[in-house]
């Protein structure tokens, strides 16, 4: 036994049944104590070294523009940034939210093609693993070197899900390098490789799923076909027909949603077949109506083709199956079966025995998603005329749908008109689809009615929602006509108490929120200002 060992079996029976050697009586528990002193310094002395870790690898180069250095000193800020604390009552303060501003940085400096600085990785990194909605951009703009960093810290990891095992997807022009990876890969990976495929060869993607859908799991087929949602064409539909008679019911469903929304495909002619078949112009009684004959079962045919036999809890089964037929033909049908009228005719036809609902309701669907925006538009209606009394829809959900199958600008418009005519109270899920930043029209009509809200005399609270979009995408120079609203107005006899001073400071912030993200444009545009040659 070594003089190690023989301390630690007398610390553990005691010094009195088993003192140190040469010591007993008093003395014995010291003299243990300053040998095990003793020990302890020569065993770490002694100690050899192990084997030196290997280095990481260096991180690879990033050839995009520095960033600006005023630039850099505002993400650092905006890393930094937390709302302002508010103050009491639950009132947000004057100050702008400095983390909502940061995804508009991100996306400002990717468009621009800058690369993050070094030092800034870390932050940006942990912002993004505790925020998902920004690591798209934020890995964009983390570039090469962030994969490289995130490989280095478990807690990052995130960052490398979907990206190769050398922590980027290949070129998706490499054939070889994307074979071997879609051969080779983890799932995750190979989703985001056809992905990025597909958004660079629509043909080559598809062929690149094909090439082993037959030995794919029913599970990551169904994540597969969903890929193939971006750049859908004629093209795809030989393989999307196919798909069809899968094994699993989940993936034929989601081949048949594809083929719809492909308004010349078979699968939307044998729908629109069907379809037709249902609902008919009526002249009988007079003026013409719309008359519907929902199917009476779910033959084999309609199965095969995506149609749902069972319907949900408390649907009824007709009408659960005309909905899923209209909502897949082809709607260039419509018009040859009603005599030629135009989508907004048809669409103000009465229908008889109160299938109007139903009927509208998969038109709505169907144009969104065959992304017809002449269908759109007859059932949008006319954005002033009252919600209930339209022609088309009255939901905001399929009404904000449907917006965006229309150009940005004609988009913009129609939402303007309509709180022009209805106000902001349900204007909310509409606003959220308009392209950023507003237009002028809209921007317009938005603070119109902001300051007619202020001026009843109501508190901002029910507006919030919307106050809060309008800081992330009114177009920065509104903040001079702003500047107006953000004083003290009197208070009326009718007014809350207190509205005033919360009017005046919710739109203070949003005055000064403006100004920061004008700042921020400012700066990242600075060296491309420095770089433009002097005119002469």
């Amino acid at each position: 036994m070594d003089a190690w060992e023989e301390l630690v079996t007398s610390a553990l029976l005691g010094t009195d049944r088993r003192p140190p050697a040469r010591t007993a009586g008093d003395a014995a528990p010291a003299a243990l104590l300053d040998a095990a002193a003793v020990h302890t310094v020569r065993r770490r002395a002694g100690l050899r070294p192990g084997p030196a870790a290997r280095p990481p690898e260096p991180a690879p180069p990033d050839g995009r523009a520095a960033l600006p250095a005023a630039a850099g000193r505002r993400l650092g800020q905006l890393l930094a940034g937390r709302a302002a604390p508010a103050p009491s009552g639950g009132r947000r303060g004057a100050a702008p939210d400095l983390a909502e501003l940061l995804p508009q940085w991100l996306a400002a400096a990717n468009e621009r093609g800058y690369r993050a600085p070094a030092t800034a990785l870390p932050a940006l990194l942990d912002a993004a693993r505790a925020r998902t909605d920004l690591r798209p951009q934020t890995l964009a703009f983390a570039g090469p070197r962030g994969l490289w960093l995130a490989r280095l810290n478990p807690e990052w990891k995130f960052a490398l899900r979907g990206a190769g095992a050398g922590g980027a997807l290949p070129d998706p022009a490499d054939r070889e390098a994307v074979l071997a990876l879609w051969d080779e890969g983890l799932f995750a990976e190979r989703v985001a490789l056809l992905s990025a495929v597909r958004a660079h060869d629509p043909d080559g993607g598809r062929g690149l799923l094909a090439s082993t859908w037959e030995a794919e799991r029913a599970e990551d087929r169904l994540m597969f076909l969903d890929s193939l949602r971006a750049g859908l064409g004629p093209a795809d539909e030989e393989f999307l027909e196919a798909a069809l008679s899968d094994r699993s019911r989940n993936v034929r469903a989601t081949a048949a949603e594809l083929l719809s929304a492909l308004p010349s495909s078979a699968l939307a002619a044998r729908m629109a077949e069907r379809a037709v078949s249902c609902v008919s112009l009526d002249r009988t009684e007079g003026a013409a109506q719309i008359v519907v004959e929902a199917p009476h079962e779910c033959d084999a045919g309609m199965r095969h083709d995506g149609v749902s036999a069972t319907p949900p809890s408390g649907r009824g089964e007709r009408s659960w199956w005309l909905g899923q037929l209209v909502e897949a033909a082809a709607l260039h049908c419509w018009p040859a079966r009603f005599g030629g009228r135009s989508p907004e005719e048809i669409v103000a036809l009465p229908v008889a025995d109160d299938w109007r609902g139903e009927l509208h309701a998969a038109w709505c669907r169907a144009a969104v998603r065959q992304r017809d925006a002449d269908w759109s538009r007859a059932l949008l209606g006319t954005p002033a005329a009252p919600q209930t009394a339209g022609p088309g829809t009255s939901s905001l959900a399929e009404r904000a749908q449907l917006l965006s199958t229309l150009a940005p600008e004609e988009r913009a418009s129609w939402v303007a008109s309509f709180i022009a005519a209805h106000g902001l109270s349900e204007a909310f899920q509409l606003l959220g689809v308009c392209a950023v930043p507003w237009s002028e029209p809209l921007g317009r009509a938005v603070v119109d009615a902001l300051d007619i809200a202020r001026d009843a005399g109501s508190y901002p609270w029910s507006f919030s929602g919307v106050m809060g979009l309008a800081e992330r995408c009114l177009a920065p120079r509104t903040a001079g006509r702003l500047a107006a609203l953000t004083t003290l107005p009197a208070e009326t006899e009718d007014a809350s108490p207190g509205a005033g001073g919360y009017w005046s400071e919710a739109f203070q912030r949003l005055v000064s929120t403006l100004e920061l993200r004008a700042a921020m444009h400012a700066e990242l545009m600075e060296a491309e200002t420095e770089t433009e040659p002097t005119a002469t």
